[in-house]
């Protein structure tokens, strides 16, 4: 998962135009809905990011976890260590197609508050994540 700078760049760069596909980097842990929760925590921790991309077993794309929202079902009082990703998951939340400008994502990802935001193909697989630098 890729942190990138979403700022004016130099001119000739025509940000304007520029895609989520040509600025974000594929790498980063994408990991399956069956995992637990601790394992879970456990890659985000080595891989040293706030948020995983889940998906099934077939490499579709899921969800979104945040550190948070895996510390806070640990916490629950219904958690054991059973519990894996898919047991957790509300809806799937917003996403952006890699077609998607770079001005546009940035635009809907500060009106909705995100840090991240999946990258996700027409067949439903995920790319990666596009994230706001702080």
């Amino acid at each position: 998962m890729t942190l990138i700078q979403l700022q004016p760049g130099p001119t000739s760069a025509t940000p304007v135009h520029r895609t989520v596909a040509e600025a974000m980097d594929t790498a980063g842990p994408q990991v399956c809905d069956d995992m637990t929760v601790e394992v879970a925590l456990s890659v985000m921790a080595g891989a040293r990011t706030g948020h995983l991309l889940v998906c099934d077993d077939g490499g579709l794309w899921t969800g979104l976890l945040t550190h948070a929202q895996l510390t806070a079902a640990r916490d629950s009082s219904a958690y054991t260590d059973r519990v894996q990703l898919r047991d957790i998951f509300g809806n799937r939340g917003p996403f952006t197609s890699p077609v998607t400008t770079v001005a546009e994502a940035e635009h809907a990802m500060r009106r909705r508050r995100l840090d991240a935001l999946p990258v996700v193909d027409e067949h439903g697989s995920a790319l990666g994540v596009l994230a706001l630098a702080r």
